[in-house]
């Protein structure tokens, strides 16, 4: 009895061990998202990485090269901390600054182009697909006049990452 008992007992871990992990998919139909961590030292990487891939966008688009902007990095990470404080994804500041504001204060010569935003677990490559998905946001990127491009975010202890992009000329 005590043998049928064990041979059972090991059939049933035999059996449960080949059994289906349970599904990586939501209730969508698309995969569920996976925390992206940002390291301290990863933010040229992520700045460049972004960079290229807004440049072949642009090329793929007959639209010139933009080039990464110290001013706009440091006016988009102000957003981004100031999204996190707030936690709203929103173009104005907890000040009531806008986004001209913003490039102005940090001192960057040129104008505003635009500005995008994003309150999200995704990776940069991610956030920059959504924001080609839509028009008001893909036209910020393929700006004709856009000659400089700031970059920057914050990633909260959850994983939640507060992304923004300044395109100026």
């Amino acid at each position: 009895m005590v043998r049928i008992l064990v041979l059972l007992l090991s059939a049933t871990l035999v059996l449960s061990a080949c059994a289906t992990p349970p599904s990586q998919v939501g209730t969508d139909g698309r995969p569920l998202p996976k925390i992206y961590k940002i390291r301290s030292g990863d933010t040229a990487e992520i700045q460049f990485r972004m960079l290229d891939s807004v440049n072949s966008l642009r090329q793929a688009g007959g639209r010139s090269p933009v080039k990464l902007d110290a001013k706009l990095n440091a006016a988009a990470a102000t957003h981004s901390r100031d999204m996190s404080v707030q936690n709203r994804p929103w173009h104005f500041g907890s000040d009531g600054s806008s986004p001209i504001d913003r490039v102005a204060r940090v001192g960057y010569p040129g104008t505003l182009v635009g500005e995008n935003i994003s309150e999200t677990f995704e990776t940069e490559l991610e956030t920059l697909a959504a924001w080609m998905d839509q028009p008001h946001t893909r036209a910020v990127i393929l700006d004709p006049a856009a000659r400089d491009m700031g970059f920057a975010w914050l990633q909260e202890k959850n994983g939640k990452i507060w992304w923004t992009l300044v395109m100026g000329r």
